[in-house]
């Protein structure tokens, strides 16, 4: 029986060189360490190994094959060999919390990386992203990894322990009456290609919530579960997280190392805040420290209304006003298409509230007359600061000064919002590092034993 040490947890003979070994390679691959300067001797090779876990895989089996001769009846030299890892490197191993590497794929400008990044669990090695405006600001926050180009024509993806990204979400929106994007609704299937290549032991996919009624969804889960996933779908509310926004999208989660325990709810509405839970987090609490008027710093700037836009902002001054109380007051002032619609768009053209979440921010909301977009009490539209910490981007994350507003509202309103994302992310390293603790027991209980 060959000593070969499978990646895939099924541990057959001695575990723990090829946990000793992957776990120094991939310190090694995050810090640029040299790989043999803490193994020892006899599992010591030269170069620093940063490829990616097929090489870290092979070493370990060509390794163990080596020392212990490749069969049963002549690896005397195993126990000795345990022996030694176990003393000289195991213990520091056991306190460690790797870093997970990271592809993000439809990567946008970088919320959902920028949310896996705040754990401190997870490293961006690569992403792709088809718009040049977002892919720029993508490496501006995290590096020059990224491929400004169609998916498609990524030859090869690296490998990483986790993948994750949103394949346009146009194709399904109820909001594209226009049919906008359909051609590329079947771009699942390079995420499909993704997961083929870089082996990852999970992924998050993020879209609106039709995607989960949808054939390609099936296709999808159907195709990622014979990978061998675990695939699940659920409909999450970014306010129910802590984010200050209403919106609701789908997260597909798929696992190779069992059943992914959902992160529990952490915020309520204002009816529903249980002992313990915290309510929605309000716009008041989101712009806090934004002078009122806006002073063009850091994307603080609003759209310039016309005076008839002007007009009509003042005539419905009140919080959750909007395009039905307009045509009460001043029908003269009011689009004939709105006088007309009786029913239906109810948020268009509305004001915020201060005490209650944000509404959905799309990728014009500097235009009121494209939801509710109105600052609570100034008579204007929100600014692009204000949009994107409604969506939990910290001021720090840098959005670039030469670009146009259209551009960046258009990559604040298609992002993942951070915090929804950190949270995902957070629970799902508890997932790996559960499969990492229990590889790591049968590690060491092979070891004890030798």
């Amino acid at each position: 029986m060959a000593w070969f040490l499978l990646w895939d947890g099924c541990y057959r003979t001695h575990p723990t060189c090829y946990v000793i070994v992957r776990d120094h390679a991939q310190s090694c691959r995050r810090s640029g360490g040299h790989f043999k300067s803490s193994l020892p001797a006899g599992l010591a090779s030269d170069g620093c190994w940063g490829n990616g876990r097929k090489q870290e895989r092979a070493y370990a089996a060509s390794e163990a094959t080596r020392h212990c001769a490749g069969d049963l009846s002549s690896a005397s030299e195993a126990p000795r060999l345990a022996s030694s890892i176990r003393d000289a490197t195991y213990p520091s191993l056991l306190m460690s919390r790797p870093v997970f590497t990271l592809v993000d794929l439809f990567a946008g400008c970088g919320g959902m990386t920028q949310g896996f990044v705040d754990t401190g669990r997870y490293e961006p090695v690569f992403a792709v992203e088809v718009d040049s405006s977002a892919a720029a600001t993508y490496a501006l926050n995290f590096g020059d990894h990224v491929a400004a180009e169609p998916i498609e024509n990524v030859a090869r993806f690296p490998v990483a322990d986790v993948v994750i990204g949103g394949p346009p979400c146009q194709g399904f929106s109820p909001l594209n009456m226009n049919g906008v994007g359909l051609e590329r609704r079947g771009l699942w299937r390079e995420y499909l290609r993704a997961l083929e290549e870089a082996e990852p032991s999970a992924f998050v996919m993020e879209n609106v919530p039709q995607l989960l009624k949808s054939a390609e969804y099936e296709a999808f889960r159907t195709a990622a579960e014979e990978l061998g996933y675990r695939v699940e779908g659920r409909i999450l509310n970014a306010a129910d997280y802590g984010v200050p926004q209403r919106r609701r999208r789908a997260i597909v989660v798929g696992s190779r190392l069992g059943r992914f325990d959902w992160p529990e709810q952490t915020h309520f509405g204002p009816s529903d805040v249980p002992t313990g839970g915290q309510p929605w987090a309000p716009f008041r609490n989101a712009v806090k420290g934004l002078p009122r008027k806006p002073n063009g710093k850091n994307w603080h700037n609003s759209r310039n209304p016309r005076p008839m836009s002007l007009e009509r902002y003042r005539t419905i001054p009140g919080e959750g006003e909007g395009r039905f109380e307009l045509a009460d007051r001043r029908p003269d002032i009011t689009p004939a298409c709105w006088l007309r619609k009786k029913t239906g768009s109810t948020d268009v053209f509305g004001r915020l509230w201060w005490d209650r979440p944000a509404f959905t921010i799309r990728t014009e909301f500097f235009k009121p007359e494209k939801g509710r977009y109105l600052h609570p009490s100034e008579h204007r539209p929100i600014t692009l600061r204000e949009a994107a910490r409604c969506m939990s981007f910290e001021d720090s994350f840098v959005f670039p000064a030469d670009q146009s507003m259209t551009t960046v509202a258009k990559q604040i309103g298609n992002a993942v919002p951070p915090l929804l994302a950190r949270v995902i992310a957070a629970a799902l390293a508890a997932r790996l590092d559960g499969s990492r603790s229990a590889n790591r027991q049968v590690a060491e209980s092979v070891a004890v034993a030798a």
